[in-house]
């Protein structure tokens, strides 16, 4: 049996003037994967492609150790999928929405479902339309979990929760994958959710998959180096990924930190970063960006 969740092979996709690239990657399972990118890296398209709500240009899609979208069908009664956007139906009330929902899940379990609704404080009575938009990512989390599904797949799912919930949140998620059975893929733009809980991180970037790999090892690898302006001459720009200059000194990411601590050590300050680091100098690249 595969010890990955999700196989992508070389798989390239067009839409529009956009070509997501020649993308192999293996998801894990039983661990907490984060997908991150700024927007218009690839994101959106890939998770379409896991889901099979649109077929690859090039490559194979394999989930759950089945080819997609030859056992689509298979594939989607074990994937839980929550979005930003969720199409409910907004003259139904919870109830009425969970009733339409619960037949395409062989595993549903609405004891478990009711379980939620009550932990999120949701009413099943309430009408889709009056929910704010928080209420109905917590109705989308209460139904993705209701049927166990072996792979949950979030875009964005902690968009608009207060903070009090979004930690709650977290804390599901870390749950749920205890049992090392389950799997989470995660794609999300408040990266500092992701350095809480992932354990691994996959970037996309103008299409093209950077990196899938612990996350630790990512933010052990990277360096954010801090200096004053003189120290900023045309081979050490070439050393890093990408640089802000300001008025006062620099800031800039290097993608080797123990070259950076031996070339700067006593010259600048040389920190871990963070992933919205990472994500912020990579996308900017070579050029400068001035403050």
């Amino acid at each position: 049996m595969s010890e990955q969740a999700i196989e992508l092979r070389q798989v390239s996709k067009r839409q529009g003037a956009f070509r997501m690239e020649d993308v192999t990657l293996d998801i894990r399972k039983g661990y907490i994967t984060g997908l991150i990118g700024p927007n218009g890296a690839g994101k959106s398209t890939l998770i379409r492609q896991i889901l099979g709500m649109s077929l690859p240009d090039a490559g194979t899609v394999r989930v759950l150790g089945m080819p997609m979208p030859e056992r689509e069908d298979e594939i989607r009664r074990r994937i839980g999928f929550v979005a930003d956007e969720s199409p409910f139906y907004e003259h139904l009330s919870i109830r009425g929405m969970a009733r339409i929902v619960a037949p395409f899940y062989a595993d549903w379990d609405e004891r478990v479902f009711r379980t939620y609704l009550d932990r999120f404080e949701l009413t099943a009575g309430a009408k889709i339309r009056s929910l704010s938009k928080g209420m109905r990512m917590k109705l989308s989390i209460a139904i993705a979990f209701s049927h166990q599904p072996d792979l949950l797949i979030m875009d964005e799912p902690t968009a608009g929760l207060d903070p009090v919930f979004r930690r709650e949140l977290l804390d599901l998620l870390a749950d749920y994958v205890q049992d090392e059975r389950r799997t989470v893929v995660f794609s999300t733009h408040i990266t500092t959710d992701l350095e809480r809980i992932a354990d691994y991180i996959a970037f996309l970037h103008r299409g093209r998959l950077q990196f899938c790999e612990p996350k630790d090892d990512v933010l052990d690898r990277y360096a954010l180096v801090k200096a004053g302006p003189d120290l900023l001459d045309r081979e050490v720009r070439r050393s890093f990924v990408g640089i802000r200059e300001t008025a006062v000194g620099f800031e800039a990411l290097s993608a080797d930190r123990e070259a950076a601590v031996r070339l700067f050590a006593g010259y600048a300050s040389v920190e871990r970063p963070t992933l919205e680091d990472i994500m912020y100098f990579t996308a900017k690249g070579e050029p400068s960006v001035h403050a």
